[in-house]
């Protein structure tokens, strides 16, 4: 088995995988410190939730936009799963090529998506994920991430709304009733959710029409992402484990370049 974990600003995302089947995943918060016995006791209680035990597992591929947690992490992997795992970065078998002005800057969590989107539902296709941050990323046909887009991620707008004005509650983000808000809750669920919809709807047709790619397909992730993909005719699949797939993809085609390198040298001997 295969387990695949995912660093988000938010939260560490992590799933197990039989093969191409994801057969449990579970969620862990990026922002408490752990030293990496916490580490490994928190990973350890969420495998065994899923009845698995840690010695079936055969690998760990991680995705990381939080340096500072990956030297815990890390040596948690190695001390109770005894296991080098494999880290998406420079050098990764993505294959997707980043076509962009400086490829080292593309954060990891965008790689994942993009492989997860294009392998999955083919190309071109716009890969939107709505975590942290909201990013739409476009793959072409060929397999090139050639542009992105970074906005403010959902929970960004709605906590710097009752953040900053002292009158506003901290409210609970879903879909109200009608974008006809009478009170003060429901105006500002309506702001957040069809303001986020616009802009998801402006941003989708720009890309569309500076890219020429009219056909193009739309993907979307991230826990929030459900809420948006209802309210619009724009966004042809929502997968929550958009991100988790494209990791399994990755580290398969790591495994088999690993492979076909090693039969070379073989044949070479």
């Amino acid at each position: 088995m295969l387990l695949a974990i995912d660093i988000g600003n938010t939260n560490l995302t992590i799933g197990i995988f039989d093969q191409e089947e994801l057969i449990g995943s579970f969620r862990l918060t990026t922002n408490i410190p752990r030293t990496s016995n916490e580490f490994g006791k928190d990973i350890f209680e969420g495998i065994d939730g899923l009845n698995i035990e840690p010695e079936q597992i055969n690998d760990v591929i991680i995705s990381s936009v939080v340096p500072k947690v990956m030297y815990s992490l890390v040596s948690s992997i190695k001390k109770y799963f005894h296991k080098e795992p494999y880290i998406v970065g420079k050098g990764t078998k993505s294959g997707i090529k980043i076509a962009l002005s400086n490829p080292a800057q593309t954060g990891a969590d965008r790689i994942v998506d993009a492989v997860g989107a294009y392998e999955t539902y083919g190309g071109p296709v716009i890969v939107i994920d709505y975590g942290t941050a909201t990013t739409y990323d476009l793959v072409t046909e060929d397999g090139s991430f050639v542009a992105g887009v970074t906005c403010p991620g959902v929970k960004i707008c709605a906590k710097a709304l009752w953040s900053s004005a002292a009158q506003l509650p901290e409210i609970e983000i879903k879909r109200p009733d009608t974008i006809l808000a009478k009170d003060t809750i429901s105006s500002m669920q309506a702001g957040i959710v069809f303001g986020t919809v616009g802009e998801t709807e402006y941003i989708i047709n720009r890309i569309k029409k500076e890219s020429g790619l009219e056909n193009v397909k739309v993907v979307a992730t991230g826990g929030l992402g459900r809420i948006i993909h209802q309210e619009t005719d724009l966004i042809d699949h929502y997968d929550i484990n958009l991100t988790l797939h494209g990791m399994r993809i990755i580290y398969k085609k790591t495994i088999d370049a690993i492979k076909k390198s090693m039969a070379k040298e073989e044949r070479g001997n």
